[in-house]
């Protein structure tokens, strides 16, 4: 059984970019049973190579060991500012930007940044660099394969121009895909880089301790062009934004001065 399991990690990190030995075994190995035993399949191996057959069967199995709290367009009244009047200001003085999506787990952030850039700009005017800590949250991003319940707030003419719908799960476009360059990164302990037009990092903060927030924000700041915008989350308003250089353009953007 241990064989059987050990092997079925070696394949899914061939074929998917995951790599289960990140979370505990134990764990991890009672919630792929029981998926493969509801599917009826009898053990790992016989449901891997089920998998390479059928589409389906490896999205729910993707599913079901991610645990997926983003969603493309996230508190959809922040994008609606962020793309009529946050972008239209930055773009006033320039035809290029350069962006960051910070913390981006599993992708669904930087590529509706990407979806929304391309109504403005073309491809090669604007990069999105997207970070997250977690490998296997990059490995999913790089994979553009979603549930129904990523895509709630997701406009109707968005969904049926970027996305096309299989068994049940919404297949991103390559074209949004490319234009974002995924690394792993530890926003604490790493240098960032700089020149940034626009760097959004949401629903991230709010588990760190208010020092390490503190230190993130003026690595922001430097890392930010003048007048460059951050974008936080809703539940993170800076209170203070001046002692790391920024000032209050709207609910959740900050420019820096």
């Amino acid at each position: 059984m241990g064989n059987d399991y050990e092997n079925f990690i070696k394949n899914i990190k061939i074929k998917t970019g995951i790599d289960l030995s990140l979370y505990k075994e134990a764990q991890m190995k009672r919630r792929l049973t029981s998926l493969y035993e509801k599917k009826g399949y009898d053990g790992f191996h016989n449901f891997f190579q089920a998998m390479l057959q059928n589409q389906q069967l490896l999205n729910e199995f993707l599913d079901r060991m991610t645990i997926n709290v983003s969603e493309f367009y996230r508190n959809a009244k922040r994008w609606e500012v962020l793309e009529t009047k946050i972008l239209p200001k930055l773009l006033a003085d320039q035809n290029r930007l350069k962006v960051w999506s910070a913390a981006c787990s599993t992708g669904e952030e930087p590529y509706t940044l990407s979806m929304i850039l391309t109504s403005y700009l073309q491809k090669d005017k604007f990069s999105i660099l997207a970070t997250d800590i977690d490998e296997n949250a990059i490995a999913r991003a790089k994979l553009g394969v979603y549930p129904e319940r990523s895509l709630l707030e997701v406009p109707s003419n968005i969904k049926n121009k970027y996305f096309e719908k299989e068994d049940g799960f919404y297949k991103l476009d390559e074209g949004v895909k490319k234009s974002v360059l995924f690394k792993k990164q530890n926003l604490l302990a790493d240098r960032f880089e700089n020149q940034f037009d626009l760097i959004v990092c949401r629903n991230v903060l709010i588990y760190f301790t208010d020092e390490a927030k503190s230190e993130l924000y003026h690595k922001f700041s430097e890392s930010l062009k003048q007048n460059g915008i951050l974008f936080v989350g809703s539940t993170e308003q800076i209170f203070n934004p001046n002692q790391y250089g920024f000032e209050t353009v709207d609910t959740f953007f900050y420019r820096k001065k």
